[in-house]
């Protein structure tokens, strides 16, 4: 039985992925089915006798290839959270043919010559905003990837494609692979110096899974972090961070002339449609409009964030001297020195505040959130398929009671899953062709700390955050309102896309939000007042550090698209190289020879991020400003909350984000508010 047949036979009250029947050799004949199937509806499009009309066509194309999606979805979305050695090669092996069935779409004279022909009289055809908006992103979206290109270019288009699709999963493949073949095994005690229960805890649970004796620490962020944070073996700290900064610049897993052939492609595939740069390609149609706007932008708030970086990075020179540190401070013991500053500095530590984090009270505490300000209700449910054990699923209902969406919930690491956080969708929000209403499934994925046999999972303050960031895209998901499914929800210009998420982390230093919910895990007392004040106290600790850290992702990821051409050999070296000559000027602390952080940059070389890495910091200045609308209504003011969904969650793209965020605003955003936001302040 094949995925494709699955999804249409779905017995399941909301229609939801078959997890429970879908087994690996389901995949391919499934992809290849739902080709055929979608092939056929492009020719019946393509090869219409009749005029050419916006519902024959355009809409007609819109819900072309609905099974071949789904089956996408799911596959694609579980090689990230659930793979397998099978199904990153099953991953290989489709790739070309999806590239090459999208090309042939997207390439196909007859059809875009009728997507053309509705484009050219669309003044004269009494469209509603929906329809037109589909209409001219459908045009635009052809035009842009070569449909007025000769047969010969299309061809040389799809071959640079094709090839790019493989580079870009091998590329995720080896991060996955060099990140889950390096471990730190501890047999001594004496080696366990600092660390705090917990985080020991953490490493004899991982050995006992691996039924080893001692502790085990990997490259997984919730395992490595904290060691680096609260070990006092240096020589450890220094290995754990040489093993993270190189697991994919040399050896087996070494992605570099991966990114040489990756940037080689998109730049010809950018010269071939028509412009300078595969960033002049990428942000045209995002609120930044242009690369040299983008740049500006950056070096605005380098400037502005850099002497404030500088200053945090000498202030932890200095306490570090205090202590009796008489070394050159390197990377591998900033995130040591700088943690115990804080505590000292704050009298806070991860430790103190994890017990007030257990991490079933902080999703409560999250879908509660959501109820105050739009009337959601989460309401967990054990007859939906999962993918993994780990894995819950809720029902969300908005205040009348009307299913919004199924929301899956995956929050522990494992070696069949990537690292880091991210929301994705099994299937978005859209009105079907025959009227129906089609609800999304959404999907969160996390790395937090397992329970151990002693203690439930609790969470850092920052993962509160970035679990508050996370929901944040799943209610732009959610909330989704539209007929067209490429219109809704998440389908937003890059450097929008991260407002809904960047503004739900404000949440978590407010004090009455805190109040109303964090409490220790083992005595449930509320969390004391004095530790939420020294919340709010050391919230812009290090800020201008961070700042600039993440700015010099941006600049990196900026230079490497802004290239107008690959050097000859751009290999090994030289892929590091320029990774170093593009962050000049925003190095706060010395490199550590060998290095690089590029050939892991999933976001741009294996994500959707390429050319895009800026928006964090600019959907950061977004949410600032919104957030400050809160600030002065109220952070519940459910007036605020209510407009922010009906003019930026519901909408999706059904405007351009600048007019969007104005509805909500009322006016463009003000960068100002970052800089108050973050305390750096001329």
């Amino acid at each position: 039985m094949t995925v494709n047949t699955l999804l249409k036979k779905s017995k399941n009250r909301f229609g939801a992925p078959a997890f429970d029947k879908i087994k690996e050799e389901d995949y391919l004949p499934a992809f290849r089915e739902g080709i055929k199937e979608g092939e056929e509806e492009i020719n019946a499009i393509s090869e219409n006798p009749e005029s050419p009309t916006f519902e024959n066509t355009i809409a007609a194309l819109e819900y072309a290839g609905q099974t071949l999606s789904r089956v996408s979805e799911i596959f694609f979305n579980l090689n990230e959270a659930e793979t397998s050695d099978r199904m990153q090669k099953m991953a290989e092996e489709i790739s070309p043919e999806l590239t090459q069935f999208h090309l042939t779409i997207l390439l196909n004279k007859k059809l875009f010559s009728r997507i053309k022909e509705v484009y050219d009289s669309r003044k004269e055809l009494g469209l509603n905003e929906e329809d037109m908006r589909l209409l001219t992103e459908t045009y635009k979206g052809f035009a842009r990837s070569g449909a007025c290109l000769s047969d010969e270019k299309k061809e040389e288009l799809s071959k640079y494609q094709q090839k790019l699709s493989l580079l870009g999963l091998k590329f995720g493949k080896n991060v996955l692979d060099a990140t889950n073949a390096f471990t730190l095994h501890i047999t001594d005690p004496a080696d366990l110096e600092g660390l705090p229960d917990y985080v020991k805890e953490a490493g004899a649970s991982e050995a006992k899974e691996r039924g080893l004796s001692g502790w085990i620490y990997t490259l997984d962020f919730p395992s490595w972090r904290p060691f680096m944070q609260y070990s006092k073996k240096r020589d450890l700290r220094k290995k754990m961070y040489m093993a993270y900064g190189t697991r994919c610049t040399g050896g087996e897993f070494d992605n570099r002339n991966i990114i040489s052939g990756i940037i080689d492609q998109r730049i010809h595939i950018a010269k071939l449609l028509g412009y300078d740069t595969p960033a002049d390609m990428a942000v045209q149609d995002r609120m930044a409009q242009t690369k040299e706007n983008v740049n500006s932008f950056l070096k605005r708030l380098l400037d502005r964030s850099l002497p404030f970086g500088k200053k945090d990075v000498e202030a932890i020179r200095e306490y570090a001297a205090e202590k009796g540190f008489d070394g050159e401070l390197m990377p591998w013991d900033f995130p040591y020195f700088s943690r115990a500053m804080k505590d000292e500095k704050y009298d806070l530590n991860d430790n103190m505040l994890k017990p007030y984090f257990e991490l079933k009270e902080v999703q409560k505490a999250v879908f509660g959130l959501a109820e105050r300000l739009y009337g959601l209700k989460f309401s967990e449910t054990d007859d939906i398929p999962k993918y993994h054990p780990d894995v819950h699923v809720y029902d969300v209902t908005d205040e009348n009671g009307k299913h919004l969406a199924l929301f899956y919930s995956d929050f522990y690491p494992r070696a069949g899953k990537h690292g880091g956080a991210w929301t994705t969708e099994f299937g978005e929000a859209y009105i079907n062709p025959s009227g129906e209403e089609v609800r999304p499934f959404v999907s969160i994925v996390c790395n937090f700390t397992k329970p151990t046999d002693t203690k439930p999972s609790l969470l850092t303050f920052s993962e509160v955050t970035t679990l508050l960031h996370e929901f944040g895209h799943s209610l732009h998901a959610i909330m989704a309102e539209g007929k067209y499914p490429s219109l809704t929800g998440t389908n937003v210009a890059r450097d929008f896309v991260e407002l809904p998420s960047q503004i739900m982390e404000n949440w978590a230093s407010e004090p009455e939000y805190l109040c109303s919910w964090a409490k220790h895990y083992e005595t449930g007392k509320p969390i004391p007042e004095d530790l939420i004040k020294k919340i709010i106290a050391s919230r812009n600790y290090l800020s201008g550090y961070a700042s600039v850290r993440q700015l010099t992702f941006g600049i990196c990821d900026m230079a490497w698209h802004c290239m107008e051409s690959l050097p000859d050999n751009f290999t090994g070296e030289k892929v590091t190289d320029f990774e170093q000559e593009a962050a000049e000027g925003t190095h706060l602390l010395p490199a550590a020879p060998g290095t690089a952080f590029c050939p892991t940059f999933s976001h741009i070389f294996a994500g959707g991020y390429a050319a895009g890495y800026y928006s964090y910091k600019w959907s950061e200045v977004l949410s600032a400003d919104a957030f400050e609308l809160f600030k002065e209504k109220g952070i519940f003011n459910r007036d605020v909350a209510g407009s922010f969904r009906k003019e930026i969650l519901s909408k999706g793209n059904l405007r351009d984000a600048n007019i969007l965020y104005k509805a909500f605003r009322g006016r463009d955003p003000n960068e100002e508010a970052l800089f108050r936001n973050l305390g750096m302040k001329n």
